[in-house]
């Protein structure tokens, strides 16, 4: 089995800086901040391949995952690394 083969475990799901920032500023909504924490579990427990996401066409291993029920908290857009792999939360965009 090589390094990367079904382990059983998830990938990490890393934080660009902007999104950190925004989930350190204390004006962020207390449940926009637990829906974007719920969205990085999710993330790892499927490795990026989320149920209901939609992926860029240009650029397949973007993503996007709506936040809250049905979206209405906003969208969080994601990217899936392949080697090692692992995905990176680059933004957060709440309505």
């Amino acid at each position: 089995m090589s390094e990367y083969e079904d382990d059983g475990e998830g990938w990490p799901c890393y934080l660009a800086p902007e999104v950190e920032r925004f989930l350190t500023d204390p004006a962020t909504d207390p449940r926009l901040f637990s829906a974007v924490v719920a969205a990085t579990v999710a993330i790892n427990e499927h490795r990026g391949e989320v149920p209901g996401n939609t992926a860029s066409v240009k650029w397949p291993q973007q993503r996007r995952i709506p936040l809250g029920a049905d979206g209405s908290l906003g969208v969080a857009e994601y990217v899936i690394v392949a080697e090692p792999p692992h995905c990176v939360l680059t933004r957060v965009q709440p309505y």
